[in-house]
């Protein structure tokens, strides 16, 4: 397997979508957003193009990942600029054969490079504790309703990055899509099923899961 990480370019668009869709479709909800989410954070003022990769295995885009400017909100209304990543998606023919570990790893590489000080994320604590992910309580982070979850996960990118800072992540509106955002960009793709599956119930548990 020959595998190649790097930046995502305008060739891609429409394969990187198709995958994202495959990826997520029935997995938290019947259907999926995460390819709505793509095309539109590729065109947010909070996008981070210079970290948004694909990953190639033999000369075939297979996976992607993004990244986006958020911030974390203080007492004080106060702000610190830290950074998101999501949607990270692998073909699901590749499932569990490495490929997210390496754009995961390479990505937050190029975030410390780049002088970036902390990625917040929302999701499963054993997909990210591998990569020196924590639950926000450790970092004092909370989400909007003052409450620690299970699933807010924060990753300094230097030491004492987040020292004295404490409060909630404000995460860019274009992580979001409507419903009517989600049936029209649907119209584009061939149709599939939508339907229910046990992982949706495990997700709708792990989104109310307080760190206590």
């Amino acid at each position: 397997m020959n595998i190649v990480i790097r930046k995502e370019e305008e060739k891609d668009y429409r394969r990187v979508e198709e995958i994202a869709r495959e990826a997520f479709w029935n997995l938290y909800f019947p259907g999926a957003k995460e390819h709505v989410i793509v095309n539109k954070i590729r065109k947010s003022q909070d996008f981070i193009k210079d970290l948004t990769y694909v990953i190639e295995v033999d000369n075939q885009v297979e996976g992607g990942i993004f990244y986006s400017n958020s911030k974390i909100i203080g007492k004080n209304q106060e702000e610190y600029e830290v950074i998101s990543f999501g949607p990270v998606f692998i073909s699901p023919k590749f499932h569990r054969q490495g490929l997210g570990r390496k754009l995961i790893t390479y990505t937050i590489e190029k975030a410390k490079e780049m002088g970036y000080r902390a990625i917040i994320t929302l999701g499963y604590p054993y997909h990210y504790e591998t990569y020196g992910f924590l639950g926000g309580k450790k970092y004092n982070i909370y989400m909007e309703d003052g409450k620690f979850y299970k699933g807010l996960l924060v990753l300094p990118l230097y030491e004492d990055a987040l020292k004295n800072i404490s409060g909630y992540p404000k995460f860019s509106k274009d992580l979001e899509a409507t419903e009517e955002e989600m049936e029209n960009f649907d119209k584009n793709f061939p149709y599939k099923e939508k339907k229910f599956q046990e992982s949706q119930k495990e997700f709708e548990k792990a989104c109310v899961e307080l760190d206590e």
